[in-house]
């Protein structure tokens, strides 16, 4: 008896006697419950499996793994262990690193460290990483998050958390945002920025353009004092701080490190005058006429003054009724937070800059802030997050996300806000870039973006996203051309890293 004849007698059937026609799909469809093979036959033709005409009549166990050879199978998570990291440095933003981090298994990850910070920060870590089992994404996060610090400096073990997600979402076949436990929203709202133009008439056009077209339904504008330039008797003790060319200069390349850009809130001294208060009352009013009062309208980089001219400022501009004043002063001074919060009516934000849970608790504990704004890029990664906007939940606090990256940290940032319960919207900082898009494509076919509103990968595993390589290769950044280039230069580690003895 052959082996197909032993199989098929497992199953109570008679293997049926070659005909010499090996033209499968003819076979009549009643006859396919009777023979397996045929029924095989047929669906593999109809599949698209070539099968070639002495093979068609070899066992069926070898057709069935010969067939079925080259067909991706699901890996084996405990067996998953990490080879490489590699990079690429994009132009958005000015300077933002993807990583990739490999395994023996063939699936990767992708991650992102934060825009303007050092892919150094991310690449420092490999050493801490290889040959470990990504999917202990926890037990990984904490051997490494003692090497990141607050804002950009945490973008290495931010991008690393990431990447990890997108490892572990592919080899168990689900999205990341049911390893965090399930989504409560299938769709993502975006919040953007308000463009400026030269003329009212052209910034009404602009805004139409912003919420007709593009469909955003949460708007935000700068509000900064160095909309006053040129406007005398607005601004105290602001010329000490200006830069050579008569700005105060709040980013860029500040390597003064006593410059107005280096120095915190507190102490400048500058301060506004009613007539400053007036103008940036004007400016707040011009776009809510034009806006309405039917989508929210938040405010941000106000420039570094204290909290006695924040508060002076914000009781200014309350009767526009703002969705949240963000970043006044920094982080850091929750007692002043504490201050500025209970003296205004206006929502107060912070923590794009705040890396880990321990560093919101204080915020949080004390109810110096409305709403808690993390960046993924900086606050831990997608778990860290979530545990962010669960712990600010229980304290009646809602959360937004920043969000200035590429489609990587976007994406990371949607599956965080589909699982967590109190999230409000999330910020899309390049709309206005025409290929931002472009740089990845979705495993599911589906949008990134429609209308407002971030589309959630449903069934596409880990972030659910690839990079579309032509493009990114278009928008590497001039100092660093390379593309994942190897990086055995970073292998080795070379320190003792306990904290405790």
């Amino acid at each position: 008896m052959t082996p197909s004849e032993k199989y098929l007698q497992k199953l109570g059937l008679k293997e049926q006697p070659a005909t010499g026609d090996d033209s499968a799909t003819e076979l009549p469809e009643q006859k396919e419950n009777d023979n397996p093979r045929r029924s095989f036959l047929k669906k593999s033709a109809l599949g698209g499996i070539a099968l070639g005409g002495a093979f068609m009549f070899s066992p069926i166990e070898d057709i069935v793994a010969q067939s079925t050879q080259s067909v991706k199978r699901y890996s084996s998570p405990s067996d998953l262990k990490i080879t490489d990291m590699r990079y690429c440095v994009t132009t958005v933003l000015g300077r933002t690193a993807i990583i990739r981090i490999d395994t023996n298994q063939g699936i990767y990850g992708l991650g992102e460290v934060r825009d303007g910070a050092d892919e150094r920060y991310a690449l420092m870590l490999k050493s801490r990483l290889l040959g470990q089992n990504p999917c202990n994404v926890e037990q990984l996060f904490k051997s490494i998050r003692q090497f990141g610090g607050q804002s950009r400096q945490a973008g290495g073990v931010c991008g690393v958390e990431m990447a990890l997600w997108d490892i572990v979402g592919k080899a168990y076949n689900v999205p990341a945002w049911q390893l965090l436990g399930g989504r409560y929203r299938d769709k993502i709202r975006l919040y953007a920025d308000t463009p400026e133009a030269d003329s009212p008439e052209e910034q009404k056009k602009l805004m139409n353009y912003r919420i007709n077209d593009q469909g955003y339904t949460w708007l935000k504008m700068d509000l900064s004092i160095g909309e006053l330039k040129g406007k005398p008797g607005t601004l105290v003790n602001d010329q000490f701080w200006k830069n050579d060319k008569g700005d105060l200069q709040q980013w860029g390349d500040l390597k003064d490190y006593m410059s107005y850009g280096n120095t915190a809130h507190p102490f400048t001294q500058i301060q506004i005058t009613d007539k400053g208060l007036d103008e940036l009352a004007r400016l707040v009013d011009n776009v809510r006429s034009m806006l309405g009062y039917g989508i929210p309208l938040s405010t941000d980089h106000y420039g570094h003054f204290d909290v006695n001219n924040g508060i002076r400022l914000g009781k200014k501009i309350e009767p526009y009724r703002l969705a949240w004043l963000e970043d006044v002063i920094s982080w850091e001074y929750t007692d002043q937070w504490k201050t500025l919060s209970d003296a205004l009516e206006t929502p107060c934000l912070t923590g794009e800059d705040i890396y880990l849970l321990k560093y919101f608790k204080p915020l949080i504990d004390s109810r110096a802030v409305d709403i808690v704004h993390p960046d993924l890029a900086s606050s831990g990664g997608l778990l860290e997050t979530k545990r962010i906007g669960d712990y600010a939940e229980e304290n009646g606090i809602a959360m937004a996300m920043h969000q200035a990256g590429t489609p990587v940290s976007f994406m990371a940032s949607v599956h965080c806000a589909a699982a967590t319960q109190n999230f409000l919207a999330l910020e899309h900082h390049s709309i206005d870039l025409p290929w931002w898009e472009d740089l990845v494509k979705t495993t599911d076919g589906r949008k990134l973006i429609t209308k407002g509103y971030a589309n959630l990968p449903l069934t596409a595993p880990g972030l659910g996203i690839e990079l579309n390589d032509e493009v990114v290769k278009q928008h590497l950044h001039a100092k660093d051309k390379s593309y994942f280039e190897p990086t055995p230069q970073w292998d080795d580690k070379r320190s003792h890293d306990r904290i405790f003895s």
